[in-house]
């Protein structure tokens, strides 16, 4: 258990900080980021929305504080980063990195959900 615990979250470590990182990037506006986005054909204001999405999203998954709310920042950022994956290879631009960080975030969901298995066991034993 422990050693699951210990992949649960240096795996959501790792996804929450690169949504972190990706957020800033997107909030502030970094200029090769909206060149980026111009290319492709998006407007400004998508980019500001998903900045936000991504930041509330890192915090969902950071803090305990709803388990319905973490739910859905997974589901979240498995459709982001699906369309990632095929915006990036419909506009030939490199798309291995949300392909990576969509790894990454389901090893964190399944070791998320061998945490809360095992805390339910547990809990099962207690009360027995």
């Amino acid at each position: 258990m422990k050693t699951t615990k210990i992949l649960y979250w240096i795996s959501t470590g790792l996804v929450s900080a690169f949504y972190l990182m990706s957020s800033s990037m997107y909030l502030t506006k970094a200029p090769e980021l909206m060149q980026g986005f111009a290319a492709m054909g998006f407007p400004v204001f998508f980019v500001t929305m998903l900045g936000m999405a991504k930041l509330l999203g890192a915090l969902a998954l950071l803090n305990p504080w709803s388990q319905t709310l973490k739910e859905w920042a997974y589901a979240g950022f498995t459709f982001t980063l699906i369309g990632a994956v095929w915006v990036h290879v419909e506009t030939a631009t490199p798309f291995i990195m949300p392909l990576v960080v969509l790894a990454l975030l389901a090893v964190s969901y399944y070791f998320r959900m061998r945490v809360r298995r095992g805390a339910a066991l547990k809990m099962t034993m207690a009360a027995a």
